[in-house]
């Protein structure tokens, strides 16, 4: 995961509202005095789709928006590039309101500044692999030598290399997939949109495309909206994530803080069956002190990496190095084994789903 200032705000969405109907305007009183999704259904036959959307998306880094099916996260993601009009709300790009921008500055918006990437693909199946992977380029107006060589280089990085003559209907999924990663990625777009990219690949297909995103974005330092219904999914790649319910934000921040530190009975619920030995890390144990004299770790090392030093250790307990190679405290065997027991409700009966 990518180490950047986080007051570097690339997204910034306020107060944002999205009612699903014939008269959503109307509606919004009901919303504001707190009736719920089902009521609003039920008495007014409006869909809450989005309520009071905020959410501020840092630069370079890779923001994930999960939650159930229903939560609101796909129709949040279509709002970035308004694919979908909200009801009311703002949504700021680079200091810019969307909301404000013509239909010429939304198509350079939509052309030059965002790339989205789809669970289905989005492959025009009448193309090549490399007509597909140059088609946003060819959109810009790029001429046709420089946009083939572009595209040609993005089909290398994703491990195309020796495709670009065949077509859609001769690949894998996986393989398609990192046909629409290479096109979005041959845009130069700062913003990369990811709605649900992996959830149609096999398992093990799907880790390895997860790793491919990783690997790049070392490198290009995008920012990264990634829609997904899997949790380990979002705790693999996630630098930040925001958890919906019902249209409503439930908890945000960085992945280790909502482990460790779940705002309700929802997000504790939602987080019981994560393999916390592979996701949780040093950091998030880390506690003040400097007499730890076993094998130093690193603060983004997992417990299940952790856990044989700290065996090893004579004081059951090892130095903590951040990136920049400072010791920023200490870990102990009982911390890490603490830390693999998941968090308990608070006895609420109420059942999600």
């Amino acid at each position: 995961m990518t180490d950047f200032n986080q007051d570097e705000i690339k997204i910034s969405i306020k107060g944002l509202h999205k009612i699903f109907g014939e008269k959503p305007a109307e509606m919004m009183p009901h919303v504001e005095a707190g009736m719920s999704k089902s009521e609003l259904m039920d008495q007014h036959s409006h869909a809450l789709g989005l309520k009071d959307i905020s959410l501020d998306i840092p630069a370079h880094q890779i923001q994930v928006i999960m939650g159930l099916s229903g939560s609101g996260k796909s129709t949040l993601i279509r709002h970035l590039n308004r694919l979908i009009e909200p009801t009311t709300g703002e949504i700021w790009v680079d200091d810019e309101n969307v909301l404000e921008m013509n239909e010429a500055q939304l198509r350079d918006l939509r052309r030059y500044k965002m790339s989205m990437v789809f669970q289905k693909f989005g492959l025009l199946p009448h193309r090549t692999v490399l007509e597909n992977a140059e088609y946003g380029l060819e959109i810009q107006g790029m001429k046709a030598d420089e946009r083939h060589d572009k595209a040609r280089h993005w089909l290398e990085r994703v491990g195309l290399q020796g495709f670009e003559d065949q077509y859609p209907s001769q690949l894998s999924g996986g393989q398609q997939q990192r046909v629409g990663l290479a096109r979005a990625l041959a845009t130069d777009a700062d913003i990369l949109l990811m709605d649900e990219a992996f959830s149609a690949l096999d398992p093990l297909i799907k880790t390895e495309m997860q790793q491919i995103l990783l690997e790049l974005q070392e490198e290009l330092h995008k920012t990264i909206v990634f829609i997904t219904h899997d949790l380990n999914e979002a705790l693999t790649i996630g630098d930040r994530i925001a958890i919906l319910r019902d249209g409503e934000i439930i908890q945000s921040g960085d992945p280790q803080d909502i482990l460790m530190k779940p705002a309700d009975d929802y997000i504790t619920d939602f987080i019981k069956d994560v393999n916390r030995a592979k996701v949780v890390r040093a950091r998030s144990i880390v506690e003040q002190g400097s007499g730890a004299k076993g094998k130093v770790v690193k603060t983004s090392h997992s417990i299940e990496q952790i856990l044989p030093i700290l065996h090893a250790s004579e004081t059951q307990s090892s130095p903590v190095q951040n990136k920049a190679g400072d010791i920023v405290g200490q870990v102990s065997l009982d911390a890490a084994i603490k830390a693999l027991e998941p968090p308990k409700t608070k006895g609420n009966d109420e059942q999600y789903w």
